[in-house]
């Protein structure tokens, strides 16, 4: 029996996260007063009190769940918990990498907090858009995202489960893919609430931007193997784990084959190591062979 550690990605936050753990736990006050003080201002009180709205900002979003998943790490870490395999979800394999022994706390707090001020500002508000398909008819993707295109972006950006896939790109081609989808026997088409279009072609103005910063950070070689978004196989050097992070920004997330990479390796057990249930979710969704828990609050702990 073997068990992974799974860090979420944007989308889980929410006004609030990690102050039980916080309240509860010294190890996980240390670390958010560490993010303050890596960042030069109160990311903690953000993460306890809000407001939504300045939570919701990427820049802010990004450093704020990666203090709250590395929070949670240190508390299971402490109570004995380890991990065979660690992966995370977009944003949350810096997570998973600051879990593996790769990439400094401080470090990736400030990696991810330029990289949602380059991402935000590689495409001008209300010119990108996201969607989330639902169980869409197998073989139809493909077709769909060339139809909508006419002559803009729209691809497949993340690959969550059998039931999900989130496309992205151009605001006028992702509505025509929902509408196709929709057309083609897709169960819904939701338009996510997203400030631009993330893990499209869209994103390589803030690929160059980023690929600078962490061509500068120092990444260690892995002391967990860690399952990576952009080709969704085993790692475990400092070189495959910064250009993953360089890969994944405009590149789709395998997140359903990284699970199920993670079931032919011998993992059946998995915390979901952050705020929300959306990774526990997604799981379950994919495979019932992998049992999936939430850990990222103090109740969780108990």
């Amino acid at each position: 029996m073997k068990t992974a550690f799974l860090f979420p990605g944007q989308g889980s936050q929410f006004a609030g996260m990690g102050r039980s753990l916080a309240d509860s736990s010294t190890i996980a006050r240390q670390t958010f007063a560490e993010a303050d003080e890596a960042l030069g201002i109160s990311l903690s009180d953000l993460c306890f009190n809000g407001p939504e709205e300045a939570l919701k900002l990427t820049e802010n979003t990004q450093p704020a769940l990666v203090a709250a998943s590395t929070a949670a790490w240190r508390v299971l870490t402490e109570r004995g918990q380890r991990p065979d395999y660690v992966a995370g979800h977009s944003l949350g394999e810096y997570s998973a990498l600051v879990a593996a022994g790769s990439l400094a706390f401080a470090d990736a707090l400030r990696l991810v907090r330029l990289r949602g001020r380059a991402m935000q500002a590689a495409v001008p508000a209300g010119e990108g858009a996201m969607a989330a398909l639902l169980k869409l008819p197998a073989g139809t993707l493909d077709g769909i995202l060339a139809a909508a295109a006419e002559g803009e972006v729209v691809s497949a950006a993340n690959y969550n489960s059998p039931d999900q896939i989130v496309i992205a790109g151009h605001a006028g081609a992702v509505a025509r893919a929902m509408e196709l989808a929709k057309a083609a026997g897709a169960k819904r088409a939701i338009a996510l609430p997203v400030s631009a279009p993330f893990h499209c072609a869209l994103m390589r103005p803030a690929q160059e931007e980023m690929r600078v910063h962490l061509e500068a950070a120092a990444f260690a070689d892995l002391n967990v193997p860690l399952i990576n978004n952009w080709q969704a196989r085993e790692i475990t050097t400092g070189a495959d784990a910064r250009q993953g992070l360089i890969e994944q920004i405009p590149g789709p997330v395998r997140w359903e084959e990284s699970v199920r990479l993670l079931e032919s390796l011998g993992v059946t057990n998995a915390f979901e190591v952050g705020p929300g249930a959306v990774l526990t979710g997604l799981v379950r969704n994919i495979t019932p062979g992998i049992t999936t828990v939430r850990a990222g609050e103090a109740g969780d702990m108990a």
